[in-house]
């Protein structure tokens, strides 16, 4: 079971989770849950993708972060006009996780 969290929110945000809510013909706390899940899903995406950019860690780490494939944070950075910088380093970090990878 899941832990309950409230909080006050401004009357606009209200109407539209009821506008969802009708249109999905579910209740109000499964549109909560859904839209908490795709905001929190977002900002992992946007904050591996700035870890990434400034540096701070390997695209291989940034698609961990983001729980995504190393193909698909790829194409995220791609699609952003990030650029790929590979160091001899984060090729070793690469190896090393895919080899612990392969053996689970």
């Amino acid at each position: 079971m899941g832990e309950v969290i409230s909080a006050r929110v401004p009357k606009a945000l209200v109407r539209d989770i009821e506008r969802i809510r009708n249109i999905e013909k579910t209740d109000r706390a499964t549109v909560l849950r859904q839209l908490l899940a795709k905001a929190i899903a977002d900002w992992k995406k946007e904050h591996s993708l700035n870890l990434y950019r400034d540096g701070k860690i390997s695209l291989w780490r940034a698609a961990r972060v983001a729980e995504l494939s190393l193909r698909e944070m790829m194409e995220l950075a791609a699609s952003r006009n990030i650029v790929f910088h590979y160091s001899e380093q984060d090729l070793e970090e690469d190896i090393s996780a895919a080899t612990s990878a392969a053996k689970k």
